[in-house]
């Protein structure tokens, strides 16, 4: 399946971003709890619907708003070997095991050697954290966590008072912008709740 970073009306590619089938380091977390985590709200996101299922469609359009195009006969073609029979889309343990498979192909599936290694933890933690430090000066701002959640579809990103309300919330030196240590302590205390 060939994937390719999405245009704007002007065709130049708004940003060189890879393919989907290239390597990434960040495409796996090797934490368990945090992959598990990363997995359902993935999950979740693509469910525009709600209904449980991810179709074809749906993740077209995901992946689309995350900036790659994916032919829909290919992704149909893909997701229907995940599919139960008798299903119209990949439930959230079939979207698991299809993770794992496309982590497997591409990665080596060593997710239990490297599991509870408190380096990958760290080194998973401020992958992610670059994922919404898009300026890449060491702290996320308001403006960028809003430009991150919009481009999910996540209706937080469309009210910037909700926004600022987030990073408040974890922002523990009141400079108005979350460093990596505040990032850090917010993503475990999250992951201890949903433990």
């Amino acid at each position: 399946m060939d994937v390719a970073p999405a245009t704007e009306t002007n065709g130049s590619s708004s940003s060189r971003r890879p393919a989907l089938g290239a390597k990434s380091a960040s495409f796996r977390l090797h934490s368990p709890s945090l992959n598990s985590l990363r997995l359902r709200r993935i999950f979740d996101l693509f469910d525009k619907n709600g209904d449980g299922l991810i179709t074809a469609e749906e993740l077209s359009k995901a992946l689309a708003l995350l900036g790659l195009e994916a032919d829909l006969s290919d992704l149909e073609s893909i997701l229907r070997s995940h599919i139960r029979p008798g299903s119209d889309g990949l439930r959230f343990d079939d979207f698991v095991t299809l993770h794992r498979s496309i982590d497997d192909a591409f990665f080596g599936g060593d997710e239990a050697e490297a599991a509870g290694s408190p380096s990958r933890e760290e080194a998973d933690l401020s992958e992610a954290f670059k994922v919404f430090d898009e300026d890449g000066d060491g702290f996320i701002s308001a403006g960028e966590l809003q430009t991150v959640l919009a481009k999910l579809g996540l209706p937080e990103g469309e009210e910037i008072g909700r926004v600022k309300q987030m990073i408040n919330s974890v922002d523990r030196d009141h400079d108005g912008r979350v460093d990596f240590f505040e990032f850090k302590d917010m993503m475990r205390s999250v992951l201890v709740k949903s433990s």
